[in-house]
């Protein structure tokens, strides 16, 4: 058996002054006669409809799952690029860096003739 849910309205003043007043009065709807708020499983479905459930659930599941290693691959291959395209400009710089000191050798080293 539901018990009633009572709602709370106010006034804005009190016949009083200042105190707002409150009256708890029995709602004007109710739920309807028996609903059913929660149930197992089991009691709503034939075994054929909990398969069908399972299966569908179990190719939903799959589904995301396809989604996420695509996302996932195609996050890998674009950090793979970045890292590349850092590797490249890491050694041209090096390559510089390189001749520079070779440069930088040849300035300051005594030539012996």
């Amino acid at each position: 058996m539901q018990k009633p849910i009572m709602a709370v309205t106010g006034d804005d003043t009190a016949a009083t002054g200042d105190m707002p007043t409150y009256q708890i009065r029995a709602p004007t709807t109710a739920l309807p006669q028996g609903v059913v708020m929660a149930a197992s499983p089991g009691s709503l479905h034939s075994p054929q409809q909990l398969a069908e459930e399972a299966t569908r659930k179990r190719e939903l599941r799959l589904m995301k799952n396809r989604e996420a290693a695509k996302e996932c691959r195609r996050r890998k291959k674009e950090y793979v690029k970045c890292l590349e395209s850092r590797v490249a400009v890491l050694e041209v710089q090096n390559k510089k860096l390189i001749e520079e000191l070779e440069t930088l050798k040849d300035i300051c080293s005594p030539k012996t003739d």
